[in-house]
């Protein structure tokens, strides 16, 4: 599955981190993000034409949260041509960790009147599990946000790339993965609300979640969070350490005869990958107001590979478009027709791979080449 599109070509030496146009499409997206949401939100009237409801504002935050996963996909996938079918498994764990605290910061609030969060009573626990003993503190569970996802793919990547497994036996096993994870947080045994998950969050920072301000705060910052995600990854694949990168998804073999290890350079980004889905889980739970096995789900990590190959691998923009307009229409198809939603995404996928091998940033960049060949 890694070869369904082909390879960009390696960066050049020396190439800037962005062009004049470049710094401008951020800074545009910098001043979108952190002042056009606030001011449609906040401080135009609900019946104003150019109001962006709270709706819209979670909508949009929700979608952000899932443009980091395919920026993290496009790193490992794109420029090292290693296929995750996994990520999932990240992104939940990510969500799990900021989740534990917002049920902490629940308090008394429950249904039960208690200081264990609801399903624990339910389940007649008379105290938190060990793995729970940080979960007060938004400093501790915002480093194990990265730590735990980080950790295990460091781990996981360790004994694989060691093992020289790649391909699609790389993939299938990250989809084993993140399968036997979710079967496991489904028990309840485990403190982690089996199949019901964690919900009914009440404040973060002893802040009220449920207000327009805090939607709009959350906005905000995962857009912020990612844009500097971007600028992180356009600096790794525009660095020397990206060439090899590029290099070892292009031919391996003569990465490694060259004196280098490729098992260091797969498994550091490998790892950097798996925390950047943590850091967008984290996002995504507050603004969407729950987190539950299904987020580990085989389909969830499928559809990450798949905003990446509809926007254009190996162009990092691209997986951000394809997640931005996979789930616009996701969240449009599923209103106005909910029974073909899935059939939708197949043919998307079948489409882009037939037609579009380099995505939409290369029909894009296809047609702008045809433009000006005309003139």
């Amino acid at each position: 599955m890694s070869a369904v599109l082909p390879a960009a070509p390696l960066a050049a030496p020396g190439t800037r981190l962005l062009g004049p146009r470049g710094w401008i499409a951020v800074a545009a997206a910098t001043l979108v993000i952190a002042v056009g949401v606030p001011v449609l939100n906040l401080a135009l009237p609900a019946g104003h034409p150019l109001h962006f409801s709270d709706y819209f504002v979670s909508l949009t935050g929700k979608i952000l949260c899932y443009a980091i996963c395919a920026l993290a996909m496009d790193l490992i996938w794109g420029y090292t041509g290693i296929l995750s079918l996994g990520h999932g498994l990240f992104f939940a764990l990510g969500g799990y960790a900021m989740g534990m605290y917002l049920m902490r910061q629940i308090g008394r609030e429950g249904q039960y009147q208690s200081d264990l969060p609801d399903f624990m009573v339910f389940l007649d626990w008379k105290a938190l599990p060990w793995h729970w003993a940080l979960s007060d503190s938004f400093a501790a569970q915002m480093l194990l946000v990265v730590a735990v996802p980080g950790l295990l793919a460091f781990v996981f990547g360790w004994f694989a790339f060691r093992s020289r497994i790649k391909g699609v036996y790389f993939s299938i096993i990250t989809q084993a993965l993140t399968f036997a994870a979710m079967l496991l947080f489904f028990r309840n045994e485990t403190g982690f609300g089996g199949n019901n998950g964690f919900t009914d969050f009440k404040r973060i920072l002893g802040i009220p979640i449920a207000t327009s301000e805090m939607r709009v705060a959350l906005c905000v910052i995962t857009g912020l969070v990612l844009i500097g995600f971007f600028l992180m990854s356009r600096a790794i694949v525009t660095s020397k350490y990206g060439r090899v990168l590029q290099a070892i998804r292009d031919a391996e073999s003569r990465v490694m005869f060259t004196g280098y290890d490729p098992v260091a350079y797969k498994l550091s980004i490998w790892t950097l990958s798996a925390m950047m889905c943590g850091v967008a889980g984290a996002l995504y739970v507050p603004q969407v107001g729950i987190i539950n096995p299904s987020e580990m789900s085989p389909a969830a990590s499928i559809e990450i590979a798949i905003w990446a190959a509809v926007g254009g691998r190996a162009t990092l923009i691209g997986p951000i478009i394809g997640a931005v307009f996979v789930n616009g229409a996701k969240s449009w198809f599923t209103v106005a027709f909910p029974e073909f939603w899935l059939f939708f995404l197949g043919a998307l996928f079948i489409a882009v791979t037939l037609f579009l091998p380099n995505g939409l940033v290369g029909l894009w960049a296809q047609l702008r080449r045809r433009g000006r060949e005309r003139r």
